[in-house]
């Protein structure tokens, strides 16, 4: 029960405190209530004029920056999408090149290969024209050798018996010359 009256004497003291206070303040409670009302009044119109438009205006701004933040994050993965696309491209782009290459390298291989046959062919076909040149004029040194052997008998033989031979006998003894040479 003390503290019924412990709380009600401390109730009634703050309440002079007030009073006092407010005295030595000079408050004027018409003005002061006058003032509260003028201060709501004011408050709601700014809350209704102002503040709201205020908040929309964030609201906006807001709801912007995420879509912003959105499209940035649809922007990236697009970009890495495109990245990877574009790596692909350069894979394959890469490896058809490399298949070129190859291709490239093989036919060069095989255009050696006919290039060294062909200039092989035409270095056996170059000693065979040279061969049958060289038999031919082998053949023909042979022939005019052996006509020379003959002219020189029929002239040895004709300086040694002293007659003169006639075509007839000439004839006979280069064709016996050339028989036994042969």
């Amino acid at each position: 029960m003390n503290h019924l009256v412990l709380f009600g004497s401390i109730g009634s003291d703050l309440a002079d405190m007030g009073k006092t206070t407010a005295h030595t303040f000079g408050v004027d409670w018409p003005h002061f209530i006058a003032q509260c009302i003028s201060f709501i009044i004011v408050a709601v119109l700014l809350y209704f004029f102002a503040y709201k438009r205020v908040l929309t205006i964030l609201e906006e701004r807001r709801q912007r920056i995420a879509d912003g933040l959105a499209n940035a994050e649809k922007i990236k993965s697009e970009l890495q999408r495109t990245e990877a696309a574009r790596q692909e491209v350069l894979d394959k782009a890469n490896a058809q090149a490399n298949k070129m290459i190859e291709e490239a390298r093989t036919a060069a291989n095989r255009v050696r290969e006919e290039e060294t046959q062909k200039a092989i062919a035409a270095a056996e076909q170059i000693i065979s024209k040279a061969r049958e040149a060289s038999a031919a004029d082998h053949a023909r040194m042979l022939t005019d050798l052996k006509k020379e052997v003959g002219r020189l008998v029929v002239q040895t033989t004709a300086t040694v018996t002293g007659k003169i031979l006639t075509p007839e006998d000439q004839k006979r003894l280069a064709e016996e010359t050339t028989r036994q040479i042969s």
